[in-house]
């Protein structure tokens, strides 16, 4: 390939780096299989058409969909029409008035459907259905992390050859971060009877694969890291404008009665935050404290702090990358879980809260906080409080990035520190005591 033959201009260059920056940000090196995966499959042919069930797999080891949940979109490519939903509805009807006798559910070219609520009548159920659109991650709950509906499509051809496979999918969950590819025709589902026996396989499938760019979903970081140690005094806090710096008139300053606020607990479907005024301007703030220095063993505290006036993190993720996490001994209040994207490297883990206990993370207050300790085993060829050592490499708050702080900010150790303090103090307590009694 001639290289010269290409434009060397500045704006072919930015564009090119757009372009291959924007792929690279989709694949998340912790996460490489992580997607969400949407199954059709015709279950049955009709007179102008065919029944089909879709099934919606987060196959994302730490992302879910939170509330108001997913919205799922996409382009006929024909004249197709939904003639009855079960487990989800559209949110258009459309223009209908061709229709006399039989009035379909949608009759849009480009029907945008969303999950039923919970509590729906059984008759527009099926299973995996009506839980709001929330999904939960694979990592957490694999049960969970699945969504299904039923569509009766007419006016679509009623064979394998006949039939047109919808086309530009979009998927928000909630906000938007998702690329969808084309549908993509794959070998029928196959199913066993309850009793193992018999082999069933559906009419027709096809498949759909989202894939979530943080680019894409947020100009700036949604969460910020701080820092603190027993070792030094300084506190590192988050950057300034880690999230973005905002106008003071879009955030609700700390002191203010925030009861005034018109509709603040109502999330929006975007889930855009009402955050309080802050210097780092974050929803989230993940504070990192290396707390006590043992013979053998090293603890350190994370605390979880929403500065998000209008919206409770439901089964939130924590994901951390540090060395040392390959030889955790304790967790304290949070689950946890390690990922294993690569044989080579056991240095990420992910964090979640115990349901029913801390698996909801309340909007900013007085509760809107959570906090969990670690015990780590030391490894005598790596450990070192030397360098920011102790710190994570990276963090991440429901699967996406927080902004760490600067390398020279991190807290440093000074050079008096002795690195075995309760060992080298429980000596020397010791040998007192040995004193004492050999004095009595």
């Amino acid at each position: 390939m001639d290289l010269d033959r290409f434009p060397s201009s500045p704006f072919f260059s930015a564009v090119f780096f757009i372009l291959i920056f924007s792929h690279a940000e989709a694949y998340d090196y912790l996460d490489p299989n992580g997607n969400i995966t949407l199954k059709w499959d015709v279950i049955s042919w009709t007179p102008d058409g065919y029944v089909a069930v879709v099934t919606m797999n987060n196959f994302q080891m730490y992302r879910q969909i939170m509330s108001p949940g997913w919205t799922l979109g996409w382009t006929w490519a024909k004249k197709e029409v939904i003639w009855s939903m079960v487990g989800a509805q559209a949110t258009d009807q459309g223009d209908c008035s061709k229709f006399r006798m039989n009035v379909p559910h949608c009759c849009k070219k480009n029907p945008t459907v969303v999950d039923m609520l919970p509590g729906v009548p059984y008759n527009q159920q099926i299973a995996n259905c009506c839980k709001g659109g929330v999904v939960s991650s694979w990592g957490q709950d694999p049960s969970a992390a699945v969504s299904s509906f039923q569509l009766s499509v007419g006016r679509s051809g009623a064979t394998n050859k006949t039939v047109r496979l919808p086309k530009n999918f979009t998927l928000l969950g909630p906000g938007l971060g998702y690329t969808c590819s084309p549908a993509k025709i794959v070998p029928p589902t196959i199913f066993l009877t309850p009793d193992g026996r018999r082999k069933t396989q559906v009419m027709m499938t096809w498949n759909v694969t989202c894939t979530y760019s943080l680019m894409l979903a947020s100009r700036n970081p949604t969460c910020c890291v701080s820092m603190s140690s027993f070792y030094n005094s300084t506190i590192t806090p988050c950057r300034t404008c880690a999230c973005g710096c905002q106008n003071n008139r879009t955030c609700v300053p700390s002191d203010s009665k925030i009861q005034s606020v018109v509709g603040l607990n109502k999330p929006t479907k975007d889930n855009t935050p009402l955050v309080q005024c802050t210097k780092h301007n974050c929803p989230i703030r993940v504070h990192w404290h290396v707390k006590l220095n043992y013979k053998e063993y090293w603890r350190v505290k994370i605390s979880i702090t929403n500065f998000n006036y209008r919206l409770n993190y439901t089964q939130w993720t924590l994901v951390a990358q540090h060395p040392n996490l390959n030889n955790i001994t304790q967790v304290f209040s949070f689950a946890y879980k390690p990922l294993l994207p690569y044989i080579s490297a056991n240095d990420s883990g992910m964090f979640y809260g115990t349901k029913f206990f801390n698996d909801i993370l309340m909007e900013a207050g007085p509760d809107g906080n959570i906090q969990t300790e670690l015990i780590l085993k030391k490894d005598k060829n790596t450990f070192t409080f030397d360098k920011g050592w102790a710190f994570p490499r990276k963090v991440y708050f429901n699967g996406d990035e927080c902004m760490m702080p600067l390398p020279e900010d991190y807290p440093y150790l000074p050079n008096s520190a002795p690195e075995n303090v309760i060992g080298l103090s429980f000596l020397i307590s010791a040998f007192l005591l040995l004193e004492l009694l050999a004095f009595w």
